[in-house]
């Protein structure tokens, strides 16, 4: 029994990569068709449907392409206006912040993968480094498989052993619950 339900598990954690893939897909069809729909109300000739989809696609990728190279004013309008309304402006800030970190943009200065002894002495995680003040470090220790969830800490340089690890590995590593671990040479480097 005990062997069947170990089985079960792992069947059900090899199809979590699919989908995942399998819903971004499909999300990202609904908001075409939506797109499409959307369009296709304002006429029912299929030559005005398809240019007008064209148009609209294409203001949507040149937007992103705006907003990545970062000279987008309308974003900077909106984020001043979200800046004005105090509980929202913290919770935009913060999820900018993570979601920047996590994608690895570069937000003041290159972030660092370190390991941190955590939740006690002996067990080693990989955290982010958020930020830094003298020799205290903040760090977020992610949990698996999801990485945008964790912990916050504070902890003295002394208490973490930096790590070669880019914010990708590290991030692949915490979804694959340790499965994709690339640099597998750095456990050596971890006390006993």
């Amino acid at each position: 029994m005990k062997k069947l339900l170990n089985n079960t598990l792992i069947g059900i954690l090899a199809f979590i990569p699919v989908v995942v893939i399998l819903q971004i897909v499909l999300f990202v069809k609904d908001r075409l068709t939506d797109l499409f729909q959307f369009v296709y109300g304002y006429s029912d000739n299929y030559l005005v449907t398809f240019l007008l989809f064209a148009a609209s696609f294409g203001m949507i990728t040149y937007v992103g392409h705006r907003v990545a190279s970062g000279r987008f004013s309308i974003m900077a309008l909106f984020e001043r206006v979200i800046e004005r309304i105090p509980l929202l402006s913290t919770i935009y800030r913060v999820t900018k912040k993570l979601v920047n970190m996590i994608a690895g943009h570069q937000l003041r200065e290159p972030r660092e993968v370190v390991y941190v002894e955590y939740p006690k002495e002996g067990v080693w995680v990989p955290a982010y480094v958020t930020n830094k003040s003298d020799d205290r470090y903040v760090l977020f220790v992610p949990t698996s498989p999801n990485p945008t969830s964790g912990f916050a800490v504070i902890v003295h340089e002394s208490k973490i052993i930096k790590s070669e690890m880019s914010i990708e590995q590290v991030t692949s590593f915490i979804i694959s619950i340790g499965a994709d671990f690339e640099n597998v040479g750095e456990i050596a480097k971890l006390p006993k």
